[in-house]
């Protein structure tokens, strides 16, 4: 097989080596024989479609980064082990997406210097172990974190205009070598058939914008106001979780409300915990460690005796602790476990409302466990607007004891509500940008959990939604505007824009490389016919 115009010798060993593992010189002596069969052809198809399966599997850990902090906190109640897997994840997705595209890189360029597809087996064990990992990732994926699916799909209405622009692109981009085996290949029968297939593909691709919708497609007049930010535990991100140190650091970031965690020690003081155990979040094995760490087992006395910020700094939750300023990092050791009256003295003094749950709902002593706290928030003379009650157990006491409490339902609205439910508080993923435009109409109030990456706070943003609980305050409290914002006229004109320069593009690639071909057919006749008569002279 000749080499094709363009593609010296040397190029041409160098793309074989580390794709077929052996140095093969560009001599046509030495690779006399060597041609690209059907299983090889096979081998290329399984390696595009390991790269495309790795490509997805990318695109998902980066979507999932936002819950990933619940996935570390799970894998620590689990093991006692805390490490921020999210690293992990994506160091071994980098590996993953990095040697299929350097393998499909590399097929692709011998395919256009017209160099045999002869993957070495060591190549083709590692792509089946690529796919295997690949897809006991989405397993699990499955499996344990279902609702994470729902996530991909809010997600595509803020990457769709932009994923359909790089996937046109990239099988523009694929027109060359597909065109120079068509014109290589004298199969005609497959030959007719890749170009259907890949016709195809791209009118589909040219039309799909007509399936894609965002709600961040729109004029920026109809944009919605920002949402207002909840501080989730305060501001986890600046602050040991569930302390006064991270509550005013949430006020710091403008934030309205702050959510947290409420339980009762065994004498019968609320405090802010959001484990039923203390370990994650104290020193309690250090100091007490012949107890269990059950936290409602504790009393106050005992409680106070606990180092609620060291961990903060020994385990960092999350990658800002390290910009940690050294007051903060003083400020953090210092922290204790407040109890609920020291928190809504500090909410009150900050004007910003308090959001908890009441854990754990399934105790025992659950009704003293609202009585208690009750008591307590009507004693601290906070106005009681400022107070979002969030647990389901015993409303109708609540509503009954402290009619001015603000009550939050953390589901949906029912068909046949008794009275009308005002304020609404659930997972992000359980409500659509539909439904939040309707409750929207229908004044009442949203808040979505936990939202920390920007691209979901746009998405909801444009949507409509009232409020988001989160963990990076400090990020979204520097938004002006959505990370994107689109006219819809804007988008049409660059949704044809870009089709029609794909399409340019792929009917230059086919016209070129068919006169590169028309090129070399001469000198490959006159060649054969050369051949023949030495042949025939020979056989005389």
């Amino acid at each position: 097989m000749a080499d094709p115009p363009g593609c010296c010798s040397t190029c041409a060993t160098c793309l074989l080596c580390p794709y077929s593992c052996q140095w093969i010189t560009a001599k046509k002596e030495k690779r006399k024989g060597l041609r690209t069969t059907k299983c090889d052809c096979s081998w290329f198809l399984f390696l595009f479609g390991v790269f495309l399966f790795t490509l997805v599997w990318l695109y998902f850990a980066i979507i999932i980064l936002n819950d990933f902090h619940n996935f570390n906190e799970f894998i620590f109640r689990q093991r006692k082990l805390w490490l921020d897997w999210s690293q992990v994840l994506l160091i071994a997705t980098a590996v993953l997406i990095s040697y299929s595209s350097v393998l499909l890189v590399l097929a692709l360029c011998l395919q256009l210097c017209g160099q045999p597809l002869k993957l070495h087996w060591v190549h083709k064990v590692l792509l089946i172990l690529t796919a295997l990992v690949v897809a006991a990732a989405f397993t699990g994926l499955g499996i344990k974190w279902a609702e994470e699916w729902k996530s991909a799909r809010i997600s595509l209405q803020a990457t769709g205009p932009f994923l359909h622009i790089g996937t046109v692109g990239g099988m523009t981009l694929l027109a060359w070598p597909l065109a120079s085996f068509i014109y290589r290949t004298r199969n005609t029968g497959l030959r007719v058939f890749l170009l259907l297939v890949y016709c195809a593909a791209m009118i589909a691709l040219y039309l799909a914008p007509l399936g894609i919708t965002s709600p961040c497609i729109m004029e920026e007049n109809q944009l919605p106001p920002k949402p207002a930010l909840v501080g989730h535990r305060g501001a986890p991100m600046l602050a040991p979780e569930n302390t006064l140190m991270s509550l005013h650091k949430a006020v710091e970031c403008d934030v309205q409300v702050f959510e947290t965690d409420v339980m009762v020690s065994a004498d019968g003081v609320p405090f802010l915990m959001h484990d039923e155990e203390l370990t994650r979040t104290t020193n309690v094995q250090a100091v007490f460690p012949d107890r269990a760490a059950q936290s409602t087992a504790f009393n106050w006395t005992d409680l106070q005796q606990l180092d609620a910020g060291s961990w903060f700094l020994e385990r960092r939750p999350f990658p800002t602790v390290q910009s940690l300023s050294p007051g903060d990092r003083n400020e953090t050791t210092k922290q204790r476990i407040p109890s609920l009256e020291q928190a809504l003295e500090a909410v009150k003094q900050s004007n910003i409302s308090i959001m908890f749950d009441l854990r754990p709902e399934n105790h025992s002593d659950y009704q003293n466990f609202v009585n208690v706290t009750l008591g307590v928030i009507l004693q601290s003379g906070i106005p009681l607007q400022q107070v979002l009650w969030l647990p389901d157990g015993f409303r109708e006491d609540v509503k009954h004891q402290a009619p001015g409490v603000q009550q939050v339902y953390g589901r949906k609205r029912l068909k046949n509500e008794k009275e009308p439910v005002l304020h609404v508080n659930l997972p992000y993923q359980d409500m659509s940008s539909e439904e939040i435009r309707q409750y929207r109409q229908d004044n009442i109030s949203v808040n979505l959990y936990v939202v920390n990456q920007p691209w979901l706070f746009s998405v909801l943003w444009c949507s409509g939604v009232s409020s988001v609980t989160t963990n990076a305050c400090q990020v979204l409290k520097e938004m002006k505007h959505p990370i994107w914002l689109l006219p819809s006229s804007t988008y049409l004109m660059i949704w044809i824009v870009v089709d029609c320069v794909s399409f340019l593009i792929i009917i230059w690639a086919f016209v070129l490389l068919k006169k590169c071909s028309h090129r070399r057919r001469p000198v490959e006749s006159e060649t054969d016919v050369l051949l023949t008569k030495i042949n025939s002279l020979m056989q005389e």
